[in-house]
């Protein structure tokens, strides 16, 4: 008798834990999201940030953003392979912004330092699970008769 569904592999602890990261970025994404939102909108900087009123570089940058950070939100939340993509688009648009123009925007080093670390962080992690897997791989076949 065949079994009614796919049996579905256990996650590892890493790949647990990775998953929680993911969803820690999807809210600090999120966030992100808003206070571009709210400086779009006027309701930031006592109004003095509204979109008629800002340059036209930050007009750019901050509708740009208001729209890819939650979109990155939720593809992390859900954990699809486009929520990190679209979150390394988001990072290095503002990497970008703070980094190589801050005449035009400022500087902002906490956040670049911040999206670093993320993406180190994201880094590491799947060289740990592609490490995992791989040793998981090795076992299998070193159990085929």
């Amino acid at each position: 008798m065949a079994p009614d569904s796919v049996k579905v592999p256990k996650l590892s602890l890493t790949e647990t834990i990775f998953g929680l990261l993911l969803r820690l970025v999807a809210v600090a994404c999120f966030w992100f999201g808003l206070n571009y939102w709210a400086l779009l909108i006027g309701f930031s900087f006592e109004g003095s940030g509204r979109f008629d009123l800002l340059p036209v570089p930050w007009r750019v940058a901050a509708t740009a953003l208001a729209v890819v950070y939650p979109v990155a939100a939720l593809g992390l939340w859900l954990l699809v392979s486009w929520g990190p993509v679209l979150f390394v688009v988001a990072a290095a648009t503002e990497a970008t912004m703070f980094g190589l123009y801050p005449e035009i925007f400022g500087k902002k080093p906490m956040l670049l330092m911040m999206h670093g670390s993320i993406a180190v962080t994201y880094v590491l992690f799947r060289l740990v699970m592609l490490y995992q897997r791989a040793k998981q791989a090795k076992a299998a076949r070193n159990d085929l008769p």
